[in-house]
């Protein structure tokens, strides 16, 4: 992965964590250990769907830059859509607090997009390639 692409990754991911730490904790207190371990279980499965939704963005924006609009599109429909599926899933389950589970969820997927469009606003991304001799063309 380029070192432009980490650093988004990056920029995304730890304020997603840093959030998550502080409702493990919060929902620790208001909920006890299930609200922690449905604070924890929410905040990786962001981490982990937003994750791989960057990096086959990325990866796409790369190799076929005319499908980047419709598969951002379809990446976060489909990102939302099994965050959904999972919740229905485990609507029911005593491992974890779902209510935590569920804020901490959306909490955790807000981050997720105000960091990276934060990260992507303040990234110094060329618009155009410029000659690598040096020569107006």
């Amino acid at each position: 992965m380029p070192s432009n692409d980490a650093r988004n990754l990056a920029q995304a991911a730890v304020p997603t964590a840093a959030v998550g730490v502080l409702a493990a904790v919060v929902s620790a207190i208001v909920a006890g250990g299930e609200g922690a371990i449905g604070a924890v279980v929410a905040t990786v499965l962001v981490t982990l769907f937003m994750g791989i939704g960057l990096y086959v963005l990325q990866r796409t924006a790369k190799s076929a830059p005319q499908l980047f609009m419709m598969m951002g599109l379809m990446l976060y429909a489909a990102q939302l859509l099994l965050m959904v599926v999972f919740m229905a899933a485990f609507k029911n389950t005593t491992l974890f607090n779902p209510r935590a589970f569920a804020l901490v969820l959306v909490i955790a997927t807000l981050t997720w997009i105000a960091a990276q469009t934060r990260a992507h606003m303040k990234a110094k991304i060329l618009y155009v390639e410029p000659d690598k001799t040096g020569q107006p063309s």
